[in-house]
């Protein structure tokens, strides 16, 4: 196993309550912040059942730090049972709760329980993939997970809602070498990427007028205004495209411009994360075509995922990138 940090800045954040009982002071742990040193548990979110009679189960983690990001090759450490070990499980482990990361499509006469084995930071925990009937997704159960209804909520816009789907121009293999940026393109299409565009167009306009007048102070949404509704997860639902790295071999560390939005629940403010208060929204571009590029520090094999999300269901599409050492001088 791989295991680097990404943040140099280590730390347990402890937040302390004093309290006091029957005139004897306490002190009650209120909160644990864990930035780094803790480890990655697998989760079982589902499964879905397919047309053909076959079942596709999804799985998705929890890495319990908020800043480091580990790396677990498949093998001894990161493998699943019964079958191959491989099921096209993450190497790669972002912060915090990654729901519905990867799906693994099994035969209709499949009937065992399918293990997602894991061990980081020397700590060994299993996902157990079964077909109970309270454990059938679908597109409302996805939505209301990742934050985006409330629990229970639906309307018919909702139920029609079609998850989007996405090119990544330039093929899905490149070859390059450190230091030596990518180019990527990624076309979306969705059922409500046109009525987004209108609205950031909208946005855009209001925001101009603003800027205009002198006198007028910076403003916020109404959305942005508002409270949380829920003790829960809750996400901002507006459409985007964001890379993340998914799985390598190697010890770089790829660098994006622009950075990308969060695929990982941050909840923080300024976090640039559809899970954080006060997210600005990324602008959707008016041609339909997000562009990115990315370089790598160091040689190695690199598979990068793109998500087009429409804030409510999302689409991968993965390219891999073999990057090579500098030549000599």
């Amino acid at each position: 196993m791989i295991r680097r940090p990404r943040m140099a800045a280590a730390g347990l954040a402890v937040g302390l309550l004093a309290a006091t009982v029957l005139g004897r002071p306490e002190r009650v742990e209120a909160q644990l912040a864990y930035q780094t040193g803790q480890n990655v548990s697998p989760a079982y979110e589902g499964w879905i059942a397919n047309d053909d009679g076959s079942r596709t189960m999804v799985f998705g983690y929890m890495n319990r730090n908020w800043s480091e990001e580990l790396d677990v090759a498949v093998g001894d450490e990161n493998f699943f049972s019964p079958g191959p070990a491989d099921r096209g499980q993450p190497t790669h482990f972002r912060p915090r709760r990654n729901r519905f990361v990867f799906m693994v499509t099994v035969p209709a006469d499949f009937d065992e329980e399918l293990v997602w084995t894991l061990t980081t930071q020397g700590q060994t925990e299993h996902a157990y993939g079964s077909f109970g009937i309270d454990q059938v997704l679908d597109n409302i159960v996805i939505a209301s997970e990742t934050g985006a209804l409330g629990v229970g909520a639906s309307n018919a816009a909702i139920r029609a809602n079609q998850t989007p789907m996405i090119t990544v121009d330039g093929g899905d293999e490149y070859s390059v070498r450190v230091g030596q940026p990518v180019e990527l393109a990624v076309r979306m299409e969705d059922d409500g990427l046109a009525a987004a565009y209108e609205n950031w167009s909208a946005r855009q306009q209001a925001a101009a007028a603003r800027a205009a007048d002198r006198e007028a102070p910076p403003a916020l949404s109404r959305g942005q205004l508002r409270p949380p509704t829920r003790i829960t997860v809750q996400k901002i639902v507006w459409h985007h495209v964001a890379w993340f790295l998914y799985r390598s071999e190697g010890e770089g560390t790829p660098t994006f411009d622009p950075p990308q939005v969060k695929t990982w629940e941050d909840t923080r403010t300024g976090s640039n994360s559809p899970w954080a208060p006060l997210w600005p929204r990324s602008p959707i571009p008016e041609d339909g075509i997000w562009r990115a590029t990315v370089t790598f520090d160091q040689p190695g094999t690199y598979i990068l995922r793109a998500r087009a999300d429409d804030g409510a269901l999302y689409f991968d599409e993965d390219v891999t990138i073999v990057v090579s050492a500098i030549a000599s001088q």
